[in-house]
């Protein structure tokens, strides 16, 4: 099920309409047509100055956009510039981003906004060279950042476009390649308008040409979709299978003592560095929390700190990369609050400033908990 315009030409495994001028101007006006009328409205679209742009496109890395928009906003409110930011202590930055997970990414952003601060007199660069060189700027954020902000004529390549591409490019031998789909996306740039010309190939791609059942009625580039043509358009551009998860057990303690809690800040290396968790310990397939009597020895010796009894609270379950964690929670009493004994980074923190500290999403719910004096 081949037409002219999906044909592939034999020389160069790209679809024949690509070399066509006439072709590219009509996919280039279905595409700015289809987004004049569907444009998602993002927070991030509103107001595209250089800083703005940056932190968006950091937050939606490994994220949806639905999932960052809180998140953009509460850090904004908090870090209104690069110089604030750059200000800020990490323990800072890490609260106003806490829940929205993969941590580097702030702190990355944070060591940039210093760099920039101190380097560049507070000047964000302008070129893709030269923001590469930040941490946590590859070549797609760059080329995002600059496009969406200043309008630079930069193609973009992430996982909505990359998707739309490669079933664009279905018939061509090559369009797995982020080599060949960095090429067909640059072949499509226009010259004009290029932050609403990127963002309506991100558009297409989250809204309709999804993973999974994609919307081929609804979507206004069929005629030049060689997925389509074929006939099977999900099976072109769908994630990577499943990654066969892992389930572990752990148990974590809600330690007090004279208004304080114990608490430890996760170290680098380890899940959530920078963020302070409870203790927590793992649990081995033979043990549960209900074998307190058992554990009370690997809890000391994990924190330096004895208790003696220790009530049941809710189990929370939550996922790390391929690991499916089931948390076992307690509350106990610390039979001997002695600072000189704790081991492993534990301290003695005053519950009042449990919303002030960045906590992992478990330890948040325990301390809210905590606060509301329940469990719900």
């Amino acid at each position: 099920m081949t037409d002219s315009t999906t044909a592939v030409d034999a020389a160069s495994g790209s679809p024949s309409w690509l070399a066509d001028a006439r072709q590219r101007g009509s996919f280039r006006r279905a595409v700015r047509r289809w987004y004049a009328r569907h444009r998602r409205d993002l927070p991030w679209r509103r107001h595209r100055s250089l800083y703005r742009v940056w932190v968006s496109e950091i937050m939606l890395q490994q994220t949806q956009a639905a999932t960052v928009v809180p998140y953009y906003q509460r850090f904004l409110k908090s870090f209104p510039s690069v110089r604030r930011l750059a200000l800020a202590d990490e323990e800072q930055v890490l609260r106003a981003w806490e829940g929205l997970g993969y941590y580097r990414r702030a702190r990355n952003l944070h060591q940039a906004a210093k760099q920039v601060v101190r380097d560049l007199q507070g000047r964000i660069p302008r070129t893709r060279e030269q923001l590469q060189a930040l941490p946590g700027i590859g070549r797609y954020t760059a080329a995002a950042i600059l496009s969406f902000a200043l309008d630079q004529p930069h193609a973009i390549l992430e996982a909505n476009t990359r998707r739309l591409y490669r079933r664009l490019l279905a018939a061509s031998s090559e369009a797995g390649s982020d080599r060949s789909l960095w090429a067909f996306a640059e072949t499509l740039l226009p010259r004009v308008r290029i932050a609403d010309w990127n963002d309506a190939l991100i558009d297409l791609g989250a809204t309709l040409c999804s993973p999974r059942q994609p919307q081929c009625s609804r979507c206004p580039l069929t005629r030049w979709c060689g997925a389509f043509t074929s006939g099977d358009a999900e099976s072109f551009g769908t994630a990577k299978p499943a990654t066969e998860t892992t389930p572990l057990e752990e148990l974590a303690i809600i330690v007090e003592s004279g208004g304080k809690v114990l608490l430890r800040e996760r170290r680098e290396g380890e899940w959530w560095s920078g963020l302070w968790d409870f203790p927590r310990i793992r649990l081995s397939d033979a043990e549960s929390a209900a074998d307190f009597d058992r554990l009370r020895s690997r809890f000391l010796q994990e924190t330096g700190i004895e208790i003696d009894t220790a009530v049941s609270l809710p189990t929370l379950r939550h996922s790390v990369t391929r690991y499916h964690i089931r948390l076992q929670c307690l509350r106990a009493e610390a039979d001997n609050r002695t600072d000189d004994r704790l081991r492993n980074g534990y301290r003695w923190i005053d519950r009042e400033q449990l919303e002030r500290l960045p906590l992992t999403a478990t330890a948040r719910k325990m301390a809210q908990w905590l606060s509301t004096g329940g469990v719900d």
